[in-house]
């Protein structure tokens, strides 16, 4: 009987949760926080795609580890500590803009950003695009030259930074007025997000491709150049012949149609409906629900 009684009182001290304290609920609270929030800055970052690729050499690594693929390991083993060195050389300016943002916000407010919003999957409604095509070929039959960026999964605030802010919905007319020769917004790339122009007159990094025909300008070969490191679609407009061309993934189409830049325009256009609804503290609001159409 003490035998069972020992074995019993055994098993719940090791089931027994360990003390914890006030203040180490807070030290979650702070560590999560952060975590949450290191991650949503390198989401809205270029850095991203290098985290998601770090990801995958550490899962290549593990399964290296788990079959016992030895070169892989070494390999692997001798070359991440310098990549990791090689990202933080690389991404230094993004760092930096992140401590300067982080010494200019209300850093409560950053932390607890809750808000209601619904976000839908759709990059643009088919309004825009529709205003946005309409507003393309005007200036292409005027033969006034015209960059527009579309962003799609990575942010281009680091772009946008470059030129001046608008955060405008976007339409035919704007985007005319915006190109129009002689106009303080005219020079430069605009760029959109969703259904606004988020900013004008942005400088974009030309390709250093050197296998681009010598007939691309400045402005082709910036819509290469963004589309060669995010994944955004950028339409161009040459001033000098006034045709129409898309770039995306690093290549360049050139003198397309409006049936075409519709397909391209309802590739980016996600159709899915995602509706959340995110707490108010201060209004005593409750977690709503995720809905996925």
């Amino acid at each position: 009987m003490d035998s069972i009684k020992n074995f019993l009182r055994n098993i719940l001290t090791w089931l027994s949760l360990p003390s914890v304290k006030v203040t180490d609920i807070i030290d979650i609270i702070i560590l999560a926080l952060l975590i949450y929030n290191i991650i949503k800055w390198i989401k809205n970052t270029r850095a991203w795609a290098l985290l998601k690729g770090l990801g995958v050499v550490i899962g290549i690594w593990v399964i290296a580890i788990v079959f016992e693929l030895n070169a892989v390991q070494w390999i692997i083993t001798n070359t991440l500590s310098v990549g990791i060195i090689a990202g933080i050389i690389i991404f230094q300016p993004e760092f930096r803009r992140a401590l300067e943002q982080l010494g200019q916000k209300n850093i409560m407010k950053s932390f607890i950003s809750f808000d209601e919003s619904k976000d839908r999957g759709e990059k643009f409604s088919d309004h825009t695009m529709e205003e946005l095509i309409r507003a393309i070929f005007d200036l292409s039959r005027s033969n006034i030259g015209a960059l527009v960026v579309i962003e799609c999964e990575t942010m281009l605030n680091d772009f946008a930074d470059t030129g001046i802010y608008m955060d405008s919905l976007l339409s035919s007319q704007l985007i005319i007025n915006i190109f129009e020769p002689n106009t303080p917004l005219h020079d430069g790339a605009v760029i959109v997000r969703g259904n606004r122009i988020i900013a004008a007159t942005c400088y974009l990094p030309l390709s250093d491709n050197m296998y681009l025909s010598k007939e691309l300008g400045t402005r082709h070969r910036a819509a290469i150049g963004i589309s060669e490191i995010t994944d955004s679609l950028t339409i161009i407009v040459s001033e000098e012949t006034g045709r129409v061309s898309v770039a995306s993934d690093g290549k360049i189409v050139r003198n397309i149609d409006s049936d075409f830049l519709r397909t391209k325009l309802e590739e980016v256009q996600k159709k899915k409906t995602i509706e959340i609804n995110k707490i108010k503290f201060w209004k005593g609001r409750i977690w709503g629900e995720r809905k996925n159409n």
